[in-house]
Formats: structure tokens, C-alpha cells, sequence
């Protein structure tokens, strides 16, 4: 590996010098990353690309050689953010995973991160709810050849209201990989929209930075 041999165990604020790699993002959008993925430099340039790519192996490779790495990428981020966080604030947090690509009726349908979130502390368990869920599956957005705008993809998701009560203190929305920061707007516009009063922030595993000009990161990435 070329570049951070280890994962990394403490959450980094998007500020203003990083905030224009994810062209989606407001001033006022409160997130936190904790490694940086290289776009298209493979798994051998560090360890956060190895593991983002691991973490978001599809689901119809479960039978191929290499599927235990998936397994093995959701502890090391489970342990990552159970690290980066005090206990008091993972006592404090409503912690909603950002929907998948593929709605829950997809037999494909990944979970890795309600499973990653589960396995950050078993007792007592944190408030994890799958408060927002996509209603059809859409394909993962590198393989489109363009990036969904926020407004596109909440016209997918829908608020699970089985999961409102009791009222969240505040809501981390949690995702893999930050990229424009569309998903994360959309899923905090239909949070904000059914509970306005509740804080939002966001926890990314990592960021993308930015290799070129071009903002995608086609073929290295499969959701």
C-alpha cells in the first residue's frame, strides 16, 4: 500500500478546504469522515480504499473468493467509529444508515451498514433505525455515467414511520463513502421535512478525493 497502512480511528470535520469535493454540501451541513479514498487507485493504494472497496462488495458476489473480506471491512469500521466516538455521544445518537441503492425488495439488497452500525457496541445496543428507505432500486450512481441531484433521489425514499417514535434527540446520518454529498442532502431533507426540530449530522466512513477533474469513479466501485 502506498499510503496509510492503517485505517484510521478519528473522525475529521468537512470544512471549507475539503467541502468543494462534494459539490452537494451546504455550509451549514454538519459531517465527519475518517479515512479518504483515493478515486480509482484500487485496493493496494491504503488502507481506506482496501477497505471501502471490501465494504461495498455487491451482494451477488457473496459465492465468489475474497466475499470474507466484506465481513472483515464491516468490523474494521464498526471498531473505527466505536473509537472515534465518546460513549456518551453514541448514547446520545439516532443513527440512520443511508439507503442503498437497491430498495429493500431487491434480492440483492445490502445491508452493511445497519449491520457495520449494529457491531460498533453490542451492549447496550445503539439506537440504529432505518428511518429512510428507498422505494425502488436505482443502480448505484457511478454506473449511470451521471451523478443524481439531491432532488431525484428523495423522490425514491419515503420516512418508515413504524421507526419515528420515540423522537430522536439527535439524528447521525451514516454512510459508506462521501462523494458529491447528493445522498446525504436528500436524506437529510426528507428527515428535516417529518422532524424538524431534530439535529442532523452526517459520519462517513470516508471521503472521495478527488483524482482528476472528472468526479466520477467508474469501475472501481459497485454498490
Amino acid at each position: 500500500m502506498t499510503t496509510g497502512s492503517i485505517f484510521p480511528r478519528r473522525l475529521t470535520r468537512v470544512d471549507g478546504l475539503t467541502r468543494p469535493d462534494h459539490w452537494y454540501l451546504a455550509d451549514s451541513d454538519d459531517c465527519y469522515f475518517i479515512g479518504e479514498y483515493a478515486a480509482r487507485r484500487g485496493y493496494t493504494h491504503s488502507a481506506t480504499n482496501s477497505l471501502i472497496l471490501n465494504f461495498k462488495k455487491p451482494m451477488y458476489r457473496r459465492r465468489r473468493p475474497g466475499w470474507r473480506h466484506k465481513a472483515r471491512a464491516i468490523r474494521i469500521a464498526a471498531a473505527a467509529f466505536r473509537g472515534a466516538l465518546h460513549p456518551e455521544v453514541l448514547d446520545r445518537l439516532t443513527f440512520v444508515p443511508i439507503p442503498p441503492s437497491r430498495a429493500r425488495s431487491d434480492p440483492f439488497f445490502d445491508d452493511r451498514l445497519t449491520r457495520m452500525l449494529a457491531a460498533v457496541r453490542s451492549e447496550p445496543a445503539l439506537d440504529v433505525r432505518e428511518l429512510v428507505v428507498q422505494t425502488a432500486t436505482s443502480g448505484a450512481a457511478h454506473a449511470k455515467g451521471f451523478r443524481p441531484v439531491p432532488e431525484a433521489i428523495e423522490e425514491l425514499y419515503r420516512i418508515d414511520e413504524t421507526l419515528t417514535e420515540p423522537v430522536p434527540r439527535a439524528i447521525a446520518v451514516v454512510d459508506d463513502l462521501l462523494t458529491t454529498g447528493a445522498h446525504f442532502r436528500a436524506t437529510r431533507s426528507i428527515l428535516r421535512g417529518r422532524l424538524p426540530t431534530v439535529p442532523v449530522v452526517g459520519l462517513f466512513i470516508a471521503r472521495r478525493v478527488p483524482t482528476s477533474s472528472e468526479p466520477e469513479d467508474r469501475g472501481d466501485i459497485e454498490d
